[in-house]
């Protein structure tokens, strides 16, 4: 068995089309997970025109998902942080302090892309922060950094039934500590920017937080735990996130770089993190909420 879910922006989704998707494909009864937001409907097959409806839905500002309907509620939820659970890349701001900001931008545009390899640009990035003054990163998050919608509710709701979120990311601990105690997670993992007398030293410790130890956080925090990689829920934006998005049990694109949508089932191109609450079949009413 299989679940369909459509989701749009809230009051956008039309019930209408909802209803002629589920006679088009034989599905059962629709079930509103939030009135003229997100419903679903059970399906015996995966349909053969999947990727088709997807385009055409796209077009319409809703997302759909078909995804087999056993085990689609997970227990971990595993989040890159960089234009995922924020709206920034952290150091593209940083780099607006230093005045390097077009320059850095682009590099990191064209590794989230899988242009270039990650760690590298990851160098280059920082060596061009250096003499920054250290305390420039508490002004950034005051000033520039702000959360992706829906993730509070996202972390609390999984939480709140049973399940253990970990924030992994290619960014920086000292932005990773702060979003992480700010959103609920259980812990984090990032790379560390080095510093000496107040000021950036232009360089990262090592060994670098990249695509790989994304998958390695997800491995050995599952094990630890105590659960398989089919229960983990995984989402993120960027090539370096591919590892881990693809080893999960749920691997979500979320508004994600279209070199790294095109290689997962599971894209979220206009709902918010509350997507991924939809997806494991959590209706609004169950969201738990500030």
């Amino acid at each position: 068995m299989f679940t369909a879910t459509l989701i749009a922006a809230p009051g956008t989704l039309d019930p209408a089309l909802v209803e002629n998707l589920r006679n088009a494909w034989g599905g059962g009864d629709a079930q509103w997970l939030c009135p003229d937001e997100a419903a679903e409907f059970a399906l015996t097959r995966m349909p053969e025109n999947r990727w088709q409806v997807w385009d055409d839905l796209q077009k319409l500002r809703v997302d759909l998902v078909v995804q087999p309907q056993a085990g689609r509620r997970k227990t971990m939820l595993l989040a890159d942080m960089d234009s995922t659970m924020i709206e920034q890349e952290c150091i593209d701001e940083l780099a607006e302090e230093a005045g390097v900001g077009d320059h850095v931008r682009a590099i990191t545009a064209r590794a989230m892309n899988g242009e270039i390899d990650f760690e590298g640009a990851l160098i280059e990035r920082v060596g061009l922060l250096k003499g920054l003054s250290e305390s420039i990163i508490a002004k950034v998050l005051a000033e520039r950094i702000t959360f992706m919608p829906g993730g509070r509710a996202l972390v609390a709701t999984m939480r709140a039934n049973g399940g253990h979120a970990a924030l992994v990311s290619g960014g920086f601990t000292a932005f990773t500590a702060r979003v992480a105690g700010a959103l609920g997670f259980d812990e984090h993992r990032a790379n560390t920017l080095l510093a000496d007398n107040g000021q950036l030293t232009g360089d990262v410790a090592r060994p670098i937080l990249g695509r790989q130890a994304k998958v390695e956080a997800l491995e050995q925090i599952a094990a630890r735990l105590g659960l398989s990689e089919a229960d983990v829920i995984a989402v993120g934006d960027g090539a370096n996130d591919l590892g881990m998005l693809g080893r999960a049990g749920t691997g979500v694109a979320l508004h994600a770089k279209p070199s790294v949508a095109a290689e997962c089932d599971v894209r979220i191109n206009h709902g918010d993190l509350t997507a991924l609450l939809y997806l494991q079949g959590y209706a609004r009413t169950e969201f738990v909420t500030d």
